[in-house]
C-alpha cells in the first residue's frame, strides 16, 4: 500500500528487506552491533562479512537503544546500511516508546545526512524484542509522518514487513493516519 505526505510517499510491503533497491536499508540491530537473528541475521547473511567488519571498525563500542549508526552495505542493493537499535519491551516501564521513536528519527537523520532519496525500514523492536506490533506500528508511522511534514528527504519511505501479522498492524495504523494513493500490497 502507498500513502502520501505532501509530495513524499510511505509504502507498506510484505517482503524481504534485503532485496530492497533503496538508497538506505535499516537493520534492526542489537546494541553490540553483532550478528543476531531475524532481520539482523538476514541482513548479515545477504550482505556478507564486510558489514560486520566495517561496523566493528567504525563503532567498536556498539550503539545504545534509541540510536542508530551507519556502515558499509556490503552486498546489499543499497548505498548505506543504517543500524537502528530499538528497545527491548519491558511492558512500557522503561521508556520503550521514546526509545523506539528516537531510533526511527536517528535513522531518518542519517539518511538525510547521506542525501538518501529512499529508505527501507523493518518493524524495529518487533519480533525478538517483543514490542507490541500495534504500538510499534503507531510509533513508527507517526514518527515518519511528522518527519516528512518538516523535511524534504527521503522522498520514499518503505516499511518492509516480514509477517502478515506485523503487516496487518502497520496497515491498520496507516489507514488511520494517511490518504491512500493506491493499493499495491507486495513486491
Amino acid at each position: 500500500m502507498k500513502y502520501s505526505v505532501g509530495l513524499r510517499t510511505i509504502e507498506l510491503l510484505l517482503g524481504d528487506i534485503t532485496q530492497q533497491n533503496t538508497d538506505a536499508i535499516v537493520n534492526a540491530a542489537n546494541k553490540r552491533l553483532s550478528v543476531g537473528s531475524g532481520v539482523d541475521g538476514a541482513i548479515h547473511k545477504h550482505g556478507g562479512p564486510k558489514i560486520l567488519e566495517d561496523t566493528r571498525s567504525r563503532h567498536p563500542m556498539g550503539c545504545p537503544p534509541g540510536d542508530a549508526v551507519v556502515s558499509d552495505s556490503g552486498e546489499l542493493p543499497c548505498r548505506i546500511l543504517i543500524h537502528a537499535v530499538g528497545p527491548i519491551w519491558h511492558k512500557g516501564s522503561s521508556h520503550e516508546a521514546e526509545l523506539l521513536e528516537r531510533a526511527y528519527l536517528r535513522s531518518l537523520e542519517i539518511a538525510s545526512e547521506h542525501e538518501c532519496d529512499s529508505i527501507a525500514f523493518p518493524a524495529i523492536s518487533c519480533g525478538a524484542y517483543a514490542f507490541p506490533n500495534d504500538q510499534a506500528a503507531d510509533i513508527a508511522l507517526k514518527t515518519v509522518k511528522t518527519w516528512l511534514e518538516k523535511h524534504d528527504r527521503p522522498e520514499t519511505i518503505r516499511f518492509v514487513l516480514f509477517t502478515e501479522s506485523v503487516y496487518a498492524e502497520f496497515a491498520k495504523s496507516a489507514e488511520k493516519m494517511f490518504t491512500k494513493t493506491n493499493s499495491v500490497r507486495s513486491k
